[in-house]
């Protein structure tokens, strides 16, 4: 019983890391850019969900704040793009990886100046609920979080596959000149796929926060999400949720039957096996460019 209730665990833990991861492939299927503030886009979504919810601060309905925080986190991702992104238009992808990792330490700073470095609760209407189902405990909490995972997972790959819009992210993807003489507003497209990106990464925030105390430091956990979309492949949505399953399984059967502290090196020791047999990961979609 104990090993199904690691594996309860490792599951609700590593759909967190599959949403972030899912952050990750959007932006980079979309723009060929990686966002390594996803982590803390996370972490923002959910202090400012936080926020509005919690009876110290705005204390608003939970069903009414959490749209509200999705919402302004897809504002916040779109003005970033145009504002900040955008400028590096045509300048090689290095420059966009650094100013991402500039981007995440000014974002952990200034949530820790408005509310400070101190481990916060959400205050949620499934706090403290359990459900037994054969011996194993189940929070409602963890409930919620493998259920939406699939949801989000399951329109996100509709979206890509049948919607217009994705099929157009997709396609400024492949080749952008391409795609601005074919009519497809290609600066717009990349701006709504970082809105998209922020809306992703507070979902995930929300459901992080609906698990336990988060600080500013919690953006870190992007570095574990970055992985898990290395492992399932960079351009596969599936594959982004399926290599943060693994990573949330091996965690804690790691830390069951490692010595204490080898257990952190487990997702990063995956990893770079994935590096070495299969570069492209478990579940590759990437393509080689149309001229």
């Amino acid at each position: 019983m104990d090993i199904m209730q690691l594996v309860v665990s490792g599951l609700a833990n590593g759909c967190v890391y599959g949403l972030i991861a899912l952050g990750f492939v959007l932006i980079y299927k979309a723009t060929e850019a990686v966002n390594f503030a996803q982590g803390d886009f996370m972490m923002l979504g959910a202090f400012i969900t936080i926020w509005l919810v919690n009876a110290e601060y705005m204390g608003l309905n939970f069903w009414v704040a959490v749209p509200i925080a999705i919402v302004m986190m897809g504002i916040f991702g779109y003005l970033l793009d145009v504002l900040v992104v955008r400028r590096l238009f045509g300048q090689p992808q290095i420059a966009v990886v650094i100013l991402t990792i500039a981007i995440g330490f000014v974002l952990r700073f200034a949530v820790g100046a408005i509310w400070t470095h101190e481990p916060q609760l959400l205050e949620t209407p499934f706090a403290g609920g359990i459900a037994n189902v054969g011996g194993i405990v189940l929070g409602y909490e963890e409930i919620a979080v493998i259920i939406v995972t699939l949801l989000l997972t399951g329109f996100l790959f509709l979206f890509f596959r049948r919607a217009k819009l994705g099929k157009a992210m997709q396609a400024a993807s492949q080749n952008q000149l391409a795609a601005y003489y074919v009519g497809i507003p290609v600066k717009r497209i990349q701006s709504l796929v970082w809105a998209l990106g922020g809306a992703v990464a507070a979902v995930a925030g929300i459901l992080f926060a609906s698990k336990g105390a988060i600080d500013p430091s919690t953006g870190l956990l992007g570095i574990k999400a970055f992985a898990a979309a290395v492992i399932g492949g960079f351009g596969s949505l599936p594959g982004a949720l399926i290599g943060g399953l693994i990573i949330g399984m091996v965690e804690p059967f790691a830390a069951y039957a490692l010595p204490a502290g080898y257990s952190q090196i487990a997702p990063y020791a995956i990893m770079l096996l994935v590096l070495i047999f299969r570069p492209a990961g478990l579940f590759a979609q990437m393509q080689n460019k149309k001229v």
